[in-house]
């Protein structure tokens, strides 16, 4: 497994961006990958190969970093006025000071009560609940119809995946799908779902996939289109 040893900064004309080492001993070349969700880059290193090595190779491709880094969304905090995707369709952030409880979504906003200083962590932590309602919901439906339980549900900010299962059954979701439309959450929840079953990416797992959703291909390709798109919020 990949571990982080070092963090450095590399500088553009008009930006600074954090490079993070990873060493993996089982990898067999320096790799080097975008992270949209932090907006930094990550450096793979092999065994016996060092971090000067691995600058170096980062140096030589900076043209291919700098093309990709024009090529990220510009964030959308949580703020008042925001407008941010909730199940796919947009909704505005409405301060709403001097009214009573937390927040609650209405007429397609998203209110939230209490003191500014407050409103992003509340946003944040509305939306993380309203991830784990509805893919709990969901999950524990599907995996009754499929004959299996789930042992334990994790929501988190993934970076790298969207979900995940385990052989043990343990499933892990990202809160940033309760942002995606409806048909690519019940995608991926229907994905992990399936590995319950079928540990596996062959022909029975997508047959059964597809038995839990309809909308496989179309999710998948919304995904691939879209998906980064989702880590531009909250930041």
């Amino acid at each position: 497994m990949a571990e982080a040893t070092d963090v450095q900064m590399l500088s553009f004309t008009a930006r600074s961006v954090p490079l993070v080492f990873q060493q993996n001993n089982r990898a067999r070349r320096i790799i080097m990958r975008l992270d949209y969700g932090s907006s930094r880059i990550v450096v793979v290193l092999p065994k016996r190969t060092s971090r000067d090595e691995g600058k170096r190779f980062v140096l030589s491709n900076k043209e291919w970093i700098a093309e990709r880094l024009d090529q990220l969304p510009e964030t959308v905090p949580f703020e008042h006025g925001a407008v941010i995707p909730f199940l796919g369709v947009d909704h505005r952030i409405r301060h709403r000071p001097n009214a009573r409880g937390v927040v609650w979504c209405e007429d397609q906003e998203i209110h939230v009560a209490g003191q500014e200083a407050h409103l992003r962590r509340r946003v944040a932590d509305w939306l993380k609940l309203e991830a784990r309602r509805e893919i709990e919901m969901r999950a524990h439906a599907k995996a009754e119809q499929i004959g299996r339980k789930i042992k334990r549900i994790t929501i988190r900010d993934t970076k790298s995946r969207w979900g995940s299962c385990t052989s043990e059954g343990e499933l892990s979701f990202s809160w940033r799908l309760i942002l995606a439309p409806r048909h690519v959450l019940d995608y991926v929840i229907s994905h992990e779902i399936a590995h319950l079953k079928e540990m596996n990416h062959g022909p029975r797992f997508w047959k059964l996939c597809g038995e839990l959703c309809r909308t496989v291909n179309a999710s998948r390709e919304w995904l691939e289109e879209n998906g980064t798109e989702l880590y531009r919020y909250g930041r």
